[in-house]
């Protein structure tokens, strides 16, 4: 757990001095915030770290030697741009579990989910918890807590193999636990929930010792093994039981705790979504899904054995549309058989084909990765991996094709360069394109690009732009509120069904209704009930975009507007007039 070996009354003289050093000044450069260090040096030669400090501000707060109003100063919290974008992002992994893909490029880590490494900073944070999911999101909550980060809206991402394939039991159960943390944590009466130290030793050594063990290759395999299953099951949470109405209770209790979930993301595969899936995601208050693309050329995608179609990526195109959920794909350049020519043709066929044209993506580039087909590709020299410049040539191109409503979440996978057997290993890879972008007096419009993130704006510098585009369904309205510089405050996205006697493939709930399928307003996330210095977060546009999706619904011949409205977020709309249906929430126009 963070922060245990710290022994802060132990420094209390020290951390004192520091902090009332702090308090007393209304600006803190880096420069003097080092000067105070070393005046107030650990044990004489050392100074504190940003941990040990918020540790000690949190020590000294308790005792009343601070007092109880005071804020963390912000420079001590440890990576702001994880709330920068207006919520707090707490990612959980479900446990290891057979997988129906046998796509080439996937590492093989049986200590993970299927697609994970071990050596991944969350999958990290995974296995400390032995993957039970209370523990994952209770944990991560106080350690967010702890860096001075706000934890009352939550977007939970779940990732790790294919959900939609584990079973029904476990799914439920795993939601149902997220949930419960949620609404057990308390940031004044923090419980330990430190579990017993995993052996490392035994861990670390688990892939090869089970493949010496059994002669076993794949990942499906080896996980099916009685060898591993009497290794892992030391590593991993035991019990895992629960009923949709033990999950329901949770979500109802979540409406009002002091962490709402405002989003919940799952992740799963194209060819495993039908309507009654589709549906399924949604009972467990899911708002967004994470689909692997990787790529639209069949020829690429059945020499790396990814067994989904075209076909079926576009059907789930369609039915997550329908269900109102936000689409967030992954795309991969540079798969075994695949050209850059052949990546930028995908590419402008995912935003120019009306089957598709995600709402969010991931490009990853792809890596080589110890234990897969691809490396024994690699080292038979049947595979070859686009060199940098090469790389950075097609992702700026990708980038520049990008359309202002969907968001570039990540350009490089967070894998450990210590893996990667060959194949991109920069970090920063994003920051080279872009760079090169700007260089090169080129375009940039998605919306990470263009997020106003902690910057103070009035609603003088701000006006409303609407983006429409179609799908094979809907016609799709990005409102957007923007600045003159196309820096973006808040936007919402709104789906209007083409036919207006619509009836909706997920439910009927949703027959001639137009959706509203997400709402976010951008600037530092505030706890709730918080006031803001200027952020757009605090000047009323969530309110305003509804108000222009209801008048652009009513002109469509729509008199339903429904809402995919996370368990966190169904007070905001009820005050704002929605009522609750089954699943969704409405309002009648």
């Amino acid at each position: 757990m963070l922060y245990r070996k710290f022994d802060a009354k132990k420094y209390e003289r020290e951390l004192k001095g520091i902090f009332q050093e702090l308090f007393a000044l209304e600006k803190i450069p880096r420069n003097k915030l080092k000067k105070i260090l070393s005046k107030y040096p650990k044990d004489g030669d050392s100074i504190f770290s940003k941990d040990q400090l918020i540790h000690g501000f949190e020590y000294l707060k308790k005792k009343s030697v601070i007092a109880k109003d005071k804020r963390l100063p912000e420079i001590l919290k440890m990576k702001p741009t994880r709330t920068i974008s207006g919520v707090t992002i707490v990612t959980v992994l479900t446990k290891p579990f057979h997988c129906p893909g046998k796509c080439i490029f996937c590492p093989n880590d049986i200590r993970m989910p299927k697609s994970y490494i071990a050596t991944e900073p969350g999958a990290q944070r995974a296995l400390n918890n032995r993957f039970s999911p209370y523990s994952q999101v209770y944990n991560r909550l106080k350690a967010l807590h702890q860096i001075g980060h706000p934890t009352e809206k939550i977007e939970l991402i779940v990732l790790g193999g294919t959900w939609s394939y584990y079973p029904r039991n476990y799914q439920v159960w795993f939601i149902k636990e997220c949930f419960r943390a949620l609404n057990d944590f308390d940031p004044k009466h923090m419980q330990d929930l430190s579990p017993e130290q995993v052996n490392k030793n035994k861990f670390n050594t688990l892939n090869e010792q089970i493949r010496e063990q059994t002669g076993a290759k794949t990942y499906n395999d080896l996980i099916k093994t009685k060898e591993y299953k009497e290794k892992f099951s030391q590593f991993i949470t035991q019990g895992e039981k629960a009923g949709w109405e033990d999950l329901y209770k949770q979500q109802e209790k979540n409406e009002k705790s002091r962490a709402r979930c405002v989003g919940l993301v799952l992740e799963t595969r194209p060819d495993r979504l039908n309507p009654e899936e589709v549906l399924i995601l949604r009972k467990f208050g899911a708002t967004k899904i994470q689909i692997g693309v990787q790529t639209l050329n069949e020829k690429v995608n059945t020499l790396n054995k990814r067994l989904e179609s075209k076909k079926q990526i576009s059907n789930a195109f369609k039915l997550l549309r329908a269900g109102g959920f936000k689409i967030h794909a992954h795309i991969m350049p540079n798969l075994y058989g695949a050209t850059p020519e052949i990546d930028r043709e995908s590419y402008k066929e995912l935003f120019n084909s009306e089957n598709f044209k995600p709402d969010e993506l991931k490009i990853y580039p792809t890596s080589i990765i110890k234990y897969t087909e691809l490396h024994d590709l690699f080292k038979e020299g049947k595979y070859k991996p686009y060199d940098l410049n090469t790389l950075t040539d097609l992702l700026a191109d990708c980038i520049e094709m990008t359309p202002e409503y969907c968001r570039l979440t990540r350009i490089v996978r967070d894998i450990p360069s210590t893996e990667i057997e060959a194949g991109n290993k920069r970090t920063n890879l994003r920051e080279l394109v872009e760079n090169k972008l700007k260089a090169e007096n080129r375009k940039n419009e998605n919306i990470r690009a263009r997020e106003i993130r902690g910057e103070i704006v009035t609603a003088d510098d701000l006006h409303l732009n609407a983006v429409k585009y179609k799908t094979v369904l809907t016609n799709e309205y990005f409102l957007q509120y923007i600045t003159k510089e196309n820096k973006i405050a808040g936007f919402l996205r709104l789906s209007i069904p083409n036919k207006i006697k619509n009836i909706n493939p997920i439910t009927k709930e949703l027959d001639n209704s137009a959706i509203i399928r997400e709402i976010h307003v951008y600037g530092p996330s505030l706890n709730l009930g918080k006031g803001s210095t200027g952020e757009a977060q605090h000047l009323g546009l969530g309110t305003k975009l509804i108000e222009e999706a209801k008048k652009i619904t009513k002109d469509s011949g729509f008199k339903n507007l429904a809402v995919i409205s996370a368990i966190g977020t169904r007070e905001y709309y009820r005050k704002r007039g929605f009522v609750d249906g089954e699943l969704y929430q409405f309002i009648r126009l």
